[in-house]
């Protein structure tokens, strides 16, 4: 697996197979709507009608109404598509035109990997779903642990590619400049996500969730900011003030700055670049009730700062910020914890507080 542009990279690479087999060793937790009628996939090449239900009502800030501004578009109806999917990479290909165009036809098709919930039978069955924003790895090694590992929960789970991603990824993908400048076609698509879900069979539309780690932790962020599409809001190893992440953050995050300073690109317009996404000028219209945010206490890739900067935002209440005791790559090794805490979180009868994956007992983290 090559080394990511921002995300994974370095120690992951020991920790994340370890990982992946105590996710599929979890309990199987069944949540068929119907276990009783069986039922059957599409086939593909079939196509759904899909509208968008995107609603950005006025915001009393200014700043985030500038914000809402820059990132909504006008509800349109729009084609969602499936296709044969590519060796192990869910049970087919969804396919919907994105809401931004980038000029590039090829990157402009969103693509995600449906993994489709099965009963105890291995039918498929309708369920409750999860849209998985990877991290930054080419791979997105750790976006499918997520969707693989929510999907043996009982759930159906859309892993979307984000722009210059899997399907989408073209020659120019691995420019530098092209990561920060596409995070707005990034969170436009994920909130089309939910509703190209919404028009496929299966999906039972009583809860949508989202999950997002690292740089898709960013992009989920902002997107569940957008309006109320995701009754469930999941950010993994994230946080706000995006351009400290770039500008200050270790690793992979300084090897992006490398590369950006080489360019010519200075800490001011990083900060511009950051800025139309940033996740804290839209953090207040996530419901804390409904939000969960995880973060690493030794983080030197997202340093904690922006972690507690987007709790405080976001105003989360006790045991909706959790600190795990680990650093940036470390904290894979709580996956499997929080993959079955979020399984819990996204029963639609309940949202109630439990002691949280890595939490120490000292509440949360802000």
């Amino acid at each position: 697996m090559s080394r990511s542009v921002w995300g994974y990279g370095g120690v992951f690479q020991q920790y994340w197979l370890c990982a992946l087999v105590a996710v599929l060793q979890l309990p199987w937790c069944l949540t068929c709507v119907s276990p009783a009628v069986a039922e059957e996939l599409p086939r593909a090449g079939t196509v759904f009608r899909a509208r968008d239900t995107l609603d950005t009502s006025a915001d009393g800030l200014q700043d985030a109404q500038q914000c809402l501004e820059g990132l909504r578009w006008k509800p349109a109806d729009f084609e969602v598509r499936l296709e044969v999917p590519r060796d192990n990479e869910g049970d087919l290909l969804v396919r919907f035109p994105s809401p931004v165009s980038s000029g590039n036809g090829i990157n402009d098709l969103v693509s995600m990997e449906w993994y489709a919930a099965r009963d105890k039978d291995r039918r498929p069955c309708a369920a409750d779903c999860v849209i998985v924003v990877h991290e930054s790895g080419r791979g997105m090694t750790v976006g499918r642990i997520f969707a693989r590992g929510l999907n043996a929960q009982g759930l159906h789970t859309f892993l979307i590619h984000l722009p210059g991603y899997g399907a989408r990824r073209t020659p120019d993908a691995e420019r530098a400049e092209k990561m920060l400048d596409g995070l707005k076609q990034a969170v436009a698509d994920v909130r089309r996500a939910r509703d190209a879900a919404a028009s496929l069979p299966l999906i039972s539309g009583r809860v949508f969730g989202v999950q997002g780690t690292s740089l898709g932790g960013f992009v989920t962020s902002t997107a569940g900011g957008l309006d109320a599409g995701f009754d469930r809001v999941f950010i993994l190893l994230a946080g706000g003030n995006l351009h400290d992440v770039v500008l200050q953050g270790q690793k992979d995050a300084a090897k992006v700055r490398q590369r950006l300073e080489a360019l010519g690109v200075k800490a001011e317009q990083i900060r511009e670049l950051a800025r139309p996404v940033e996740p804290l000028r839209v953090a207040h219209r996530l419901r804390p009730e409904s939000t969960w945010l995880y973060s690493g206490k030794y983080d030197d890739v997202v340093p904690p700062a922006c972690s507690h900067a987007l709790a405080k935002a976001a105003k989360l209440p006790a045991g909706h910020h959790i600190e795990m005791a680990a650093d940036h790559y470390s904290g894979i090794l709580y996956l499997p914890a929080v993959i079955a805490e979020i399984r819990t979180k996204m029963n639609p009868q309940s949202v109630a507080d439990m002691p949280a994956a890595g939490d120490d007992g000292s509440g949360e983290g802000n």
